[in-house]
């Protein structure tokens, strides 16, 4: 994608990654773009993005491969393990590298979100303003030629446009993640009875980790939080006993950055990815706001970056005016709707599989799993 001269004004409501691409892909088809934050600084909590090569390809469209590819690190060699330390599976990374021509990459939430942020201030005219809070969208599609909602599973954006039908539904499990400054020797995930707990590489001397266990009591938080003397007693407790090196990440993790929240979905599934009405301007929801999935299938980083360029890409091609536009994001929901809704689905019924207390039938149905 070039950039090019354009008329038309957009605000992109959030500024997690679906936000930041979808701004650069806009501001690169010459539309003039400000970016709505409600926090007051850029988003810091996380640990490591999974970035398939069709995503790799997209973030390359937007300018930002190389420095993707600066900071991340390949994913490769990863097995699914039992919680005594055997191997049941591999994981299909050689396939995937095999039929893409290169592999998945890994890198963390801070580096890609610097990155996407860079790029945007390269334009020198795009306004991100942090700590606005967006109440009245009726109000702001008033005063724009496009709406794009990317705040996320709890997006107002979504709300307004779509009513409360669709939203955050729990699947019972609390999730911890976190840096280990330690470095792996193995790297996968080990499933155990109701609980897994993950391994990835992320950069030299550091291990990204992820682990869930059944929620218990009131529930975790919400929303990604520190974790708490409680909340690390908990982890540990629940992972006692687990093969080498799990104790060791967690031992090589400072407890304080450790961050715990209660997984959840988006549902039911929306019927449609954008608004068009015809009296204010059309609305358009990318990343979690549209399809807010479990991390299962590690696809929730790429789903969005498909989004966004699907999107700036439908909105790139159209022609001035409103009909054309109204056309192009028709064109984006029949592109992205249905795969990203297949992908939050595939990794929803994954994490039952995951999780479930009938480990001898699942680990059974593992190891049949093509080497």
């Amino acid at each position: 994608m070039t950039e090019r001269e354009g008329t038309g004004t957009a605000t992109v409501v959030g500024a997690g990654i679906a936000g930041l691409a979808t701004a650069i892909g806009l501001r690169r088809a010459g539309w003039t773009v400000t970016v709505l934050e409600r926090r007051t600084e850029p988003e810091r909590y996380g640990a490591a993005f999974g970035i398939h090569p069709t995503a790799q390809s997209a973030l390359d469209r937007f300018g930002v491969g190389g420095a993707l590819r600066a900071h991340a690190v390949p994913y490769r060699d990863a097995h699914i393990r039992t919680p005594d330390g055997r191997t049941l599976a591999r994981l299909p990374l050689e396939r995937i590298e095999r039929k893409a021509g290169r592999p998945e990459l890994l890198i963390s939430r801070t580096y890609l979100l610097d990155a996407l942020l860079a790029a945007l201030d390269a334009f020198g005219d795009v306004s991100v303003k942090l700590g606005e809070t967006v109440s009245d969208v009726a109000a702001l599609a008033a005063t724009q030629d496009l709406v794009v909602g990317a705040d996320g599973i709890r997006s107002a954006v979504r709300t307004a446009r779509f009513g409360a039908r669709s939203g955050p539904r729990p699947v019972s499990t609390v999730a911890w993640i976190g840096i280990a400054d330690f470095e792996s020797p193995v790297h996968g995930e080990t499933w155990g009875r109701g609980r897994f707990f993950g391994l990835t590489p992320v950069e030299p001397g550091r291990t990204n980790w992820y682990a869930t266990a059944p929620v218990r009591g009131a529930g975790g938080s919400t929303s990604p939080t520190a974790s708490s003397a409680a909340a690390e007693e908990e982890l540990r407790a629940a992972f006692a006993g687990w093969h080498d090196p799990i104790p060791r990440i967690l031992d090589a993790t400072d407890p304080i950055t450790w961050i715990r929240y209660e997984m959840r979905h988006l549902h039911p599934a929306l019927p449609s990815f954008v608004s068009a009405d015809g009296r204010t301007a059309p609305v358009a929801l990318v990343g979690d706001a549209a399809h807010a999935m479990t991390p299962n299938l590690g696809q929730g980083a790429c789903t969005a970056i498909l989004d966004a360029d699907a999107l700036t890409r439908a909105v790139a091609a159209a022609p001035p005016g409103p009909a054309a536009l109204a056309a192009a994001l028709r064109a984006y929901d029949r592109e992205r709707r249905r795969s990203a809704q297949r992908t939050a689905f595939a990794s929803r019924t994954l994490h039952r599989f995951m999780s479930t207390e009938r480990t001898w039938l699942r680990d059974a149905a593992v190891r049949l799993l093509p080497g």
